[in-house]
Protein backbone atom coordinates (compact mmCIF):
# COMPACT_ATOMS: atom_id res chain seq x y z
CA UNK A 1 0.00 0.00 0.00
CA UNK A 2 1.19 3.68 -0.84
CA UNK A 3 1.87 6.41 1.49
CA UNK A 4 -1.22 7.97 -0.14
CA UNK A 5 -3.34 4.79 0.07
CA UNK A 6 -2.77 4.59 3.45
CA UNK A 7 -3.43 8.41 4.28
CA UNK A 8 -6.43 8.36 2.30
CA UNK A 9 -7.54 4.79 4.29
CA UNK A 10 -7.04 6.95 7.86
CA UNK A 11 -9.29 9.64 6.56
CA UNK A 12 -13.19 9.66 7.50
CA UNK A 13 -15.73 12.10 7.15
CA UNK A 14 -19.06 12.34 9.60
CA UNK A 15 -22.14 13.96 8.66
CA UNK A 16 -24.42 15.63 10.63
CA UNK A 17 -27.53 17.33 10.46
CA UNK A 18 -27.07 20.16 13.20
CA UNK A 19 -23.58 20.82 15.15
CA UNK A 20 -22.90 23.44 17.63
CA UNK A 21 -19.37 24.74 16.24
CA UNK A 22 -17.26 27.51 17.91
CA UNK A 23 -19.37 30.63 16.14
CA UNK A 24 -22.80 28.64 16.87
CA UNK A 25 -25.16 26.11 15.48
CA UNK A 26 -24.94 25.22 11.75
CA UNK A 27 -26.94 22.45 9.84
CA UNK A 28 -25.52 19.99 7.60
CA UNK A 29 -21.98 19.55 8.53
CA UNK A 30 -19.08 17.54 7.25
CA UNK A 31 -16.35 16.55 9.64
CA UNK A 32 -13.11 15.25 8.18
CA UNK A 33 -10.96 13.27 10.46
CA UNK A 34 -7.54 11.85 10.19
CA UNK A 35 -5.64 10.32 12.89
CA UNK A 36 -7.85 11.63 15.83
CA UNK A 37 -8.13 15.09 15.14
CA UNK A 38 -10.21 17.19 12.87
CA UNK A 39 -8.71 18.50 9.53
CA UNK A 40 -12.01 20.23 8.32
CA UNK A 41 -15.12 21.34 9.21
CA UNK A 42 -17.61 22.39 6.75
CA UNK A 43 -21.46 23.91 7.16
CA UNK A 44 -24.05 23.82 4.56
CA UNK A 45 -22.27 20.24 2.49
CA UNK A 46 -23.81 17.49 1.49
CA UNK A 47 -22.34 13.81 2.83
CA UNK A 48 -19.92 11.90 1.20
CA UNK A 49 -20.72 8.57 -0.24
CA UNK A 50 -18.88 7.20 2.17
CA UNK A 51 -19.71 9.56 4.67
CA UNK A 52 -20.37 8.01 8.53
CA UNK A 53 -24.14 9.87 9.02
CA UNK A 54 -24.41 10.86 12.42
CA UNK A 55 -28.12 10.80 13.56
CA UNK A 56 -28.68 13.51 15.58
CA UNK A 57 -27.29 16.80 16.77
CA UNK A 58 -23.78 16.72 17.40
CA UNK A 59 -21.89 18.37 20.19
CA UNK A 60 -18.56 18.61 21.79
CA UNK A 61 -17.51 16.14 24.67
CA UNK A 62 -16.56 18.19 27.59
CA UNK A 63 -13.62 17.48 29.99
CA UNK A 64 -13.99 16.88 33.46
CA UNK A 65 -11.92 18.40 35.36
CA UNK A 66 -12.04 17.11 39.12
CA UNK A 67 -12.33 13.29 39.90
CA UNK A 68 -11.30 11.38 42.79
CA UNK A 69 -11.97 7.51 40.93
CA UNK A 70 -12.22 5.17 44.46
CA UNK A 71 -14.69 7.64 45.89
CA UNK A 72 -16.93 6.28 43.44
CA UNK A 73 -17.25 2.74 45.43
CA UNK A 74 -18.85 5.15 48.27
CA UNK A 75 -21.67 7.63 46.35
CA UNK A 76 -24.70 7.43 48.35
CA UNK A 77 -23.58 5.77 51.68
CA UNK A 78 -23.31 8.82 53.63
CA UNK A 79 -26.61 9.81 53.41
CA UNK A 80 -27.65 8.86 57.21
CA UNK A 81 -27.55 11.15 59.68
CA UNK A 82 -25.03 10.38 62.66
CA UNK A 83 -24.85 13.75 64.22
CA UNK A 84 -27.20 16.83 63.59
CA UNK A 85 -23.88 19.01 62.70
CA UNK A 86 -23.34 16.71 60.03
CA UNK A 87 -20.34 18.13 57.48
CA UNK A 88 -18.14 17.49 54.47
CA UNK A 89 -15.32 16.70 57.68
CA UNK A 90 -17.76 13.82 59.04
CA UNK A 91 -18.20 12.63 55.80
CA UNK A 92 -14.37 12.27 55.41
CA UNK A 93 -14.31 10.60 58.33
CA UNK A 94 -16.51 7.58 56.22
CA UNK A 95 -13.83 7.97 53.22
CA UNK A 96 -11.38 7.60 55.25
CA UNK A 97 -12.43 4.32 56.53
CA UNK A 98 -13.33 3.15 52.75
CA UNK A 99 -10.04 3.95 51.63
CA UNK A 100 -8.10 1.24 54.32
CA UNK A 101 -9.68 -1.42 51.85
CA UNK A 102 -8.94 -0.86 48.88
CA UNK A 103 -6.56 -3.09 46.87
CA UNK A 104 -4.40 -1.63 43.51
CA UNK A 105 -6.67 -4.50 41.74
CA UNK A 106 -9.94 -2.82 43.38
CA UNK A 107 -9.08 0.79 42.25
CA UNK A 108 -8.45 0.04 39.00
CA UNK A 109 -11.73 -1.99 38.68
CA UNK A 110 -13.98 1.47 40.22
CA UNK A 111 -11.95 3.78 37.91
CA UNK A 112 -12.69 1.59 34.90
CA UNK A 113 -16.49 1.37 35.81
CA UNK A 114 -16.88 4.88 36.23
CA UNK A 115 -14.64 6.07 33.07
CA UNK A 116 -17.35 4.29 31.66
CA UNK A 117 -19.80 5.88 33.17
CA UNK A 118 -18.63 9.12 32.44
CA UNK A 119 -18.19 8.53 28.83
CA UNK A 120 -21.65 7.37 28.67
CA UNK A 121 -22.21 11.42 29.98
CA UNK A 122 -20.70 12.84 27.52
CA UNK A 123 -16.91 13.33 28.83
CA UNK A 124 -14.21 12.32 27.23
CA UNK A 125 -10.93 13.45 29.44
CA UNK A 126 -11.10 13.63 33.07
CA UNK A 127 -8.78 15.60 35.29
CA UNK A 128 -8.23 12.65 37.85
CA UNK A 129 -6.82 14.64 41.17
CA UNK A 130 -5.25 11.08 42.33
CA UNK A 131 -3.86 10.61 45.66
CA UNK A 132 -4.38 7.01 46.80
CA UNK A 133 -0.70 6.11 46.62
CA UNK A 134 0.56 3.74 48.94
CA UNK A 135 -0.21 0.48 50.29
CA UNK A 136 -2.63 0.12 54.29
CA UNK A 137 -0.38 1.90 56.74
CA UNK A 138 1.31 4.10 54.21
CA UNK A 139 3.49 1.30 53.43
CA UNK A 140 5.00 2.11 49.56
CA UNK A 141 4.74 -0.46 46.61
CA UNK A 142 7.82 -1.24 45.15
CA UNK A 143 6.93 0.60 42.40
CA UNK A 144 5.96 4.38 43.61
CA UNK A 145 3.70 4.88 40.68
CA UNK A 146 1.52 1.18 41.36
CA UNK A 147 -1.42 3.18 42.04
CA UNK A 148 -1.37 5.59 39.23
CA UNK A 149 -0.94 2.97 36.89
CA UNK A 150 -4.39 1.30 38.04
CA UNK A 151 -5.45 5.01 37.18
CA UNK A 152 -3.94 4.72 33.57
CA UNK A 153 -5.08 1.04 32.71
CA UNK A 154 -8.43 2.35 33.91
CA UNK A 155 -8.35 5.43 31.09
CA UNK A 156 -6.56 2.76 28.71
CA UNK A 157 -9.03 0.28 29.25
CA UNK A 158 -12.61 2.18 28.94
CA UNK A 159 -11.61 4.46 26.28
CA UNK A 160 -11.66 8.16 27.74
CA UNK A 161 -8.52 10.60 27.35
CA UNK A 162 -6.75 10.92 31.22
CA UNK A 163 -4.99 14.18 32.72
CA UNK A 164 -3.59 12.84 35.60
CA UNK A 165 -3.03 15.12 38.63
CA UNK A 166 -0.75 12.91 41.40
CA UNK A 167 -1.25 14.72 44.25
CA UNK A 168 1.51 16.08 47.29
CA UNK A 169 -0.17 15.60 50.45
CA UNK A 170 2.05 15.91 53.34
CA UNK A 171 0.10 17.36 56.36
CA UNK A 172 -3.28 17.61 57.85
CA UNK A 173 -3.17 20.83 58.83
CA UNK A 174 -1.81 24.58 58.17
CA UNK A 175 1.29 25.15 59.12
CA UNK A 176 2.69 21.55 58.19
CA UNK A 177 0.88 19.62 61.07
CA UNK A 178 1.61 15.64 61.15
CA UNK A 179 -0.72 13.79 59.62
CA UNK A 180 -2.94 11.45 61.11
CA UNK A 181 -3.51 7.63 60.46
CA UNK A 182 -6.17 7.63 57.95
CA UNK A 183 -4.20 10.07 56.15
CA UNK A 184 -1.49 7.42 55.57
CA UNK A 185 -1.91 6.05 52.20
CA UNK A 186 -2.21 9.50 50.59
CA UNK A 187 0.96 10.70 52.42
CA UNK A 188 4.90 11.61 49.92
CA UNK A 189 7.60 13.85 50.72
CA UNK A 190 8.24 16.24 48.10
CA UNK A 191 11.31 14.15 47.01
CA UNK A 192 9.18 11.05 47.03
CA UNK A 193 6.77 12.99 44.91
CA UNK A 194 8.86 14.09 42.65
CA UNK A 195 9.87 10.55 41.79
CA UNK A 196 6.36 9.52 41.82
CA UNK A 197 5.54 12.41 38.82
CA UNK A 198 8.94 10.75 37.22
CA UNK A 199 7.56 7.72 37.03
CA UNK A 200 3.82 9.19 35.86
CA UNK A 201 5.70 11.16 33.22
CA UNK A 202 7.53 8.21 31.72
CA UNK A 203 4.29 5.98 31.53
CA UNK A 204 2.05 8.49 29.94
CA UNK A 205 4.95 10.14 27.56
CA UNK A 206 3.49 10.44 23.80
CA UNK A 207 0.33 9.19 24.62
CA UNK A 208 -3.16 10.18 22.39
CA UNK A 209 -5.20 11.37 24.59
CA UNK A 210 -3.11 11.30 27.82
CA UNK A 211 -1.68 13.87 29.74
CA UNK A 212 0.17 14.92 33.22
CA UNK A 213 -0.63 17.96 35.51
CA UNK A 214 1.19 18.75 39.27
CA UNK A 215 -1.25 18.53 42.06
CA UNK A 216 -1.20 19.83 45.53
CA UNK A 217 -3.88 18.52 47.77
CA UNK A 218 -4.69 21.84 49.53
CA UNK A 219 -2.85 24.63 51.53
CA UNK A 220 -3.42 22.70 54.79
CA UNK A 221 -1.43 19.72 53.41
CA UNK A 222 1.64 20.86 51.98
CA UNK A 223 3.86 24.06 52.76
CA UNK A 224 5.07 26.71 50.87
CA UNK A 225 8.89 25.65 50.33
CA UNK A 226 7.15 22.10 49.13
CA UNK A 227 5.36 24.38 46.93
CA UNK A 228 8.28 25.88 45.54
CA UNK A 229 10.64 23.13 45.01
CA UNK A 230 7.70 20.97 42.94
CA UNK A 231 7.26 24.16 40.41
CA UNK A 232 10.78 24.97 40.22
CA UNK A 233 12.09 21.18 39.46
CA UNK A 234 8.71 20.31 37.38
CA UNK A 235 7.64 21.89 33.73
CA UNK A 236 6.58 25.07 33.56
CA UNK A 237 3.59 24.14 31.23
CA UNK A 238 1.70 22.13 33.36
CA UNK A 239 -1.38 22.92 34.75
CA UNK A 240 -1.85 22.92 38.42
CA UNK A 241 -4.36 21.95 40.21
CA UNK A 242 -5.44 22.20 43.95
CA UNK A 243 -8.38 22.30 46.48
CA UNK A 244 -8.91 25.90 47.82
CA UNK A 245 -11.87 27.30 49.80
CA UNK A 246 -14.37 24.35 49.95
CA UNK A 247 -15.22 24.85 53.62
CA UNK A 248 -15.95 27.56 55.99
CA UNK A 249 -13.38 26.19 58.35
CA UNK A 250 -10.98 25.65 56.12
CA UNK A 251 -10.66 29.54 55.42
CA UNK A 252 -10.60 30.30 59.55
CA UNK A 253 -7.81 27.63 59.74
CA UNK A 254 -6.39 29.50 57.03
CA UNK A 255 -6.90 32.99 58.56
CA UNK A 256 -5.78 31.84 62.35
CA UNK A 257 -2.58 30.81 60.43
CA UNK A 258 -1.37 33.08 58.13
CA UNK A 259 -3.60 36.17 58.38
CA UNK A 260 -4.85 35.97 55.04
CA UNK A 261 -7.88 34.10 53.62
CA UNK A 262 -6.62 31.01 50.88
CA UNK A 263 -6.77 32.42 47.69
CA UNK A 264 -5.23 35.54 48.89
CA UNK A 265 -2.22 33.80 50.34
CA UNK A 266 -2.51 31.90 47.19
CA UNK A 267 -1.82 34.98 45.21
CA UNK A 268 0.43 36.76 47.08
CA UNK A 269 2.88 33.82 48.33
CA UNK A 270 2.85 32.15 45.46
CA UNK A 271 1.04 33.72 42.39
CA UNK A 272 -1.75 33.01 39.92
CA UNK A 273 -1.60 32.70 36.42
CA UNK A 274 -3.52 30.21 33.74
CA UNK A 275 -2.48 27.03 34.76
CA UNK A 276 -3.69 27.03 37.82
CA UNK A 277 -6.93 25.61 38.49
CA UNK A 278 -8.58 26.41 42.28
CA UNK A 279 -10.72 23.59 42.51
CA UNK A 280 -14.01 24.47 44.55
CA UNK A 281 -12.98 28.27 45.62
CA UNK A 282 -16.62 28.48 47.03
CA UNK A 283 -15.78 30.61 49.37
CA UNK A 284 -14.32 34.30 48.39
CA UNK A 285 -14.50 37.62 48.85
CA UNK A 286 -14.11 40.31 46.14
CA UNK A 287 -10.54 40.75 46.31
CA UNK A 288 -10.25 37.08 46.05
CA UNK A 289 -13.30 36.40 43.12
CA UNK A 290 -10.94 39.11 40.82
CA UNK A 291 -7.81 38.05 41.74
CA UNK A 292 -8.88 34.43 39.93
CA UNK A 293 -11.05 36.27 37.21
CA UNK A 294 -8.04 38.43 36.65
CA UNK A 295 -5.25 35.93 36.79
CA UNK A 296 -6.89 33.74 33.85
CA UNK A 297 -6.64 30.59 36.50
CA UNK A 298 -9.89 28.06 35.96
CA UNK A 299 -12.11 27.99 39.07
CA UNK A 300 -12.67 23.88 39.02
CA UNK A 301 -16.45 23.88 40.43
CA UNK A 302 -18.66 20.47 41.48
CA UNK A 303 -21.61 21.10 41.89
CA UNK A 304 -23.52 18.25 42.94
CA UNK A 305 -20.64 17.12 45.42
CA UNK A 306 -20.65 20.75 46.45
CA UNK A 307 -24.37 20.47 47.49
CA UNK A 308 -23.86 17.21 48.39
CA UNK A 309 -21.13 17.94 51.14
CA UNK A 310 -22.85 20.86 52.00
CA UNK A 311 -20.08 23.40 51.19
CA UNK A 312 -21.97 26.50 50.15
CA UNK A 313 -22.91 28.22 46.86
CA UNK A 314 -19.92 29.57 44.70
CA UNK A 315 -20.20 33.03 43.72
CA UNK A 316 -21.02 32.13 39.79
CA UNK A 317 -23.21 35.70 39.08
CA UNK A 318 -20.26 37.83 40.20
CA UNK A 319 -17.90 35.49 39.04
CA UNK A 320 -19.21 35.60 35.20
CA UNK A 321 -19.83 39.35 35.15
CA UNK A 322 -15.96 40.05 36.11
CA UNK A 323 -15.03 37.22 32.80
CA UNK A 324 -13.95 34.86 35.16
CA UNK A 325 -13.02 31.59 33.61
CA UNK A 326 -14.80 27.71 35.07
CA UNK A 327 -15.24 23.80 34.67
CA UNK A 328 -17.24 21.32 35.96
CA UNK A 329 -16.40 18.28 37.65
CA UNK A 330 -18.00 15.45 39.39
CA UNK A 331 -15.58 14.85 42.06
CA UNK A 332 -17.07 12.43 44.50
CA UNK A 333 -19.11 11.40 41.63
CA UNK A 334 -22.61 11.15 43.90
CA UNK A 335 -23.56 12.22 40.42
CA UNK A 336 -22.24 11.85 36.44
CA UNK A 337 -24.31 14.22 34.74
CA UNK A 338 -23.47 16.66 33.03
CA UNK A 339 -26.89 17.95 32.93
CA UNK A 340 -27.35 17.89 36.61
CA UNK A 341 -23.96 19.88 37.28
CA UNK A 342 -24.71 22.79 35.10
CA UNK A 343 -28.34 22.63 35.95
CA UNK A 344 -27.47 22.38 40.13
CA UNK A 345 -24.72 25.80 39.07
CA UNK A 346 -27.45 27.51 37.68
CA UNK A 347 -30.47 26.72 39.93
CA UNK A 348 -27.78 27.28 43.08
CA UNK A 349 -28.06 30.89 41.92
CA UNK A 350 -31.42 31.41 41.59
CA UNK A 351 -32.17 29.68 45.07
CA UNK A 352 -29.26 32.50 46.44
CA UNK A 353 -30.88 35.37 44.32
CA UNK A 354 -34.42 34.50 44.27
CA UNK A 355 -34.11 35.20 40.54
CA UNK A 356 -34.02 33.29 36.92
CA UNK A 357 -31.80 33.02 34.49
CA UNK A 358 -28.41 33.99 36.42
CA UNK A 359 -25.03 32.51 34.49
CA UNK A 360 -24.64 34.51 31.20
CA UNK A 361 -22.47 36.75 29.45
CA UNK A 362 -23.82 39.82 27.23
CA UNK A 363 -22.74 38.11 23.69
CA UNK A 364 -25.00 34.95 25.35
CA UNK A 365 -28.00 35.30 26.72
CA UNK A 366 -28.94 31.54 26.19
CA UNK A 367 -28.16 30.11 29.91
CA UNK A 368 -27.95 26.42 28.32
CA UNK A 369 -25.48 27.62 25.36
CA UNK A 370 -23.54 30.04 27.85
CA UNK A 371 -22.91 27.00 30.62
CA UNK A 372 -21.86 24.98 27.86
CA UNK A 373 -19.62 26.97 26.65
CA UNK A 374 -17.79 28.08 29.02
CA UNK A 375 -17.83 24.50 31.10
CA UNK A 376 -15.99 23.34 27.13
CA UNK A 377 -13.39 26.12 27.27
CA UNK A 378 -12.79 25.96 31.00
CA UNK A 379 -12.08 22.14 30.94
CA UNK A 380 -9.91 22.38 27.88
CA UNK A 381 -7.63 24.52 30.05
CA UNK A 382 -7.39 23.36 33.06
CA UNK A 383 -7.26 19.69 31.63
CA UNK A 384 -4.58 20.99 28.71
CA UNK A 385 -6.39 20.01 25.86
CA UNK A 386 -8.39 20.91 22.94
CA UNK A 387 -12.33 19.51 22.70
CA UNK A 388 -14.58 21.60 20.40
CA UNK A 389 -15.78 20.73 16.63
CA UNK A 390 -12.89 22.64 14.93
CA UNK A 391 -10.32 21.90 12.61
CA UNK A 392 -6.96 21.37 14.92
CA UNK A 393 -8.93 20.19 17.46
CA UNK A 394 -9.02 16.34 19.09
CA UNK A 395 -12.12 14.36 17.12
CA UNK A 396 -14.00 14.21 20.42
CA UNK A 397 -18.13 14.24 20.11
CA UNK A 398 -21.06 13.00 21.27
CA UNK A 399 -24.23 13.03 19.59
CA UNK A 400 -27.99 13.45 20.73
CA UNK A 401 -30.66 11.06 20.61
CA UNK A 402 -32.50 12.37 17.76
CA UNK A 403 -35.82 10.28 18.62
CA UNK A 404 -36.55 12.67 21.79
CA UNK A 405 -39.50 14.76 21.08
CA UNK A 406 -37.18 17.76 21.83
CA UNK A 407 -35.07 17.10 20.10
CA UNK A 408 -36.69 15.96 17.03
CA UNK A 409 -39.16 18.74 17.23
CA UNK A 410 -36.32 21.32 17.15
CA UNK A 411 -34.61 19.93 14.29
CA UNK A 412 -37.64 19.57 12.31
CA UNK A 413 -38.60 23.18 13.42
CA UNK A 414 -35.03 24.69 12.13
CA UNK A 415 -34.52 25.91 16.00
CA UNK A 416 -31.34 24.04 16.86
CA UNK A 417 -30.76 27.13 19.02
CA UNK A 418 -33.74 25.39 21.82
CA UNK A 419 -31.42 22.11 22.09
CA UNK A 420 -28.91 23.11 24.87
CA UNK A 421 -31.86 24.67 26.84
CA UNK A 422 -34.13 21.84 26.12
CA UNK A 423 -31.26 19.47 26.62
CA UNK A 424 -29.79 21.07 29.89
CA UNK A 425 -33.23 21.78 31.64
CA UNK A 426 -36.07 19.73 30.49
CA UNK A 427 -34.65 16.20 30.20
CA UNK A 428 -33.76 13.70 32.66
CA UNK A 429 -33.00 10.62 30.64
CA UNK A 430 -29.79 10.40 29.38
CA UNK A 431 -30.14 11.50 25.69
CA UNK A 432 -26.02 10.82 25.06
CA UNK A 433 -26.71 8.05 22.52
CA UNK A 434 -22.93 8.32 20.79
CA UNK A 435 -19.52 9.35 21.83
CA UNK A 436 -16.36 9.42 19.94
CA UNK A 437 -12.53 9.70 21.01
CA UNK A 438 -9.83 10.26 19.29
CA UNK A 439 -11.93 9.70 16.21
CA UNK A 440 -12.64 6.50 17.70
CA UNK A 441 -16.35 5.44 18.98
CA UNK A 442 -16.40 4.41 22.51
CA UNK A 443 -19.99 4.55 23.05
CA UNK A 444 -22.51 3.26 20.37
CA UNK A 445 -26.18 3.45 21.18
CA UNK A 446 -25.99 3.73 24.15
CA UNK A 447 -23.51 1.42 25.41
CA UNK A 448 -20.17 0.80 26.19
CA UNK A 449 -18.36 -2.70 24.56
CA UNK A 450 -16.92 -2.97 28.41
CA UNK A 451 -20.52 -2.26 30.13
CA UNK A 452 -21.61 -5.91 31.32
CA UNK A 453 -18.32 -7.04 32.56
CA UNK A 454 -16.92 -4.27 34.24
CA UNK A 455 -20.44 -3.56 35.70
CA UNK A 456 -20.28 -7.26 37.28
CA UNK A 457 -16.83 -6.77 38.40
CA UNK A 458 -17.56 -3.54 39.77
CA UNK A 459 -20.26 -4.85 42.02
CA UNK A 460 -18.20 -7.24 43.72
CA UNK A 461 -15.70 -4.66 44.68
CA UNK A 462 -18.81 -3.05 46.34
CA UNK A 463 -19.84 -5.64 48.31
CA UNK A 464 -16.20 -6.32 49.56
CA UNK A 465 -15.06 -3.57 50.43
CA UNK A 466 -18.67 -1.47 51.71
CA UNK A 467 -20.18 -4.47 53.14
CA UNK A 468 -17.62 -7.08 53.65
CA UNK A 469 -19.25 -9.54 51.69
Amino acid sequence: MTDSQIRKQALKTYFSPAALLPSGWATNVLFTINNGVFTDVQADQQPHQDSIILSGPTLPSLANVHSHAFQRVMAGAAEVSLNPNDSFWSWRDLMYKIVQKLTPNEARIIATQLYIDMLKAGYTQVGEFHYLHHAVGGKHYNDLSEMSNQIIAAANDSGIGLTLFPVLYSHSGFGGQAPNAGQARFINSTDSYLQLHQACHEQLANHETNKLGICFHSLRAVTKPQIETVLTSLSDTMPIHIHISEQQKEVQDCLDWSGKRPVQWLQDEIGLNERWCLVHATHLDEKELQAIATSGAIAGLCPTTEANLGDGIFPGVEFEQANGRWGIGSDSHVSLSIVEELRTLEYGQRLRDQKRNRIYRPEQNRIGDNLYQQALLGGNQACDVKLGLAEGHRADFLVLDSSHPFMAASLDANKTQDILNRWLFATNENLIKDVFVAGKQQIKNFHHVQEDSSRLAFTQVIKKVMYDA
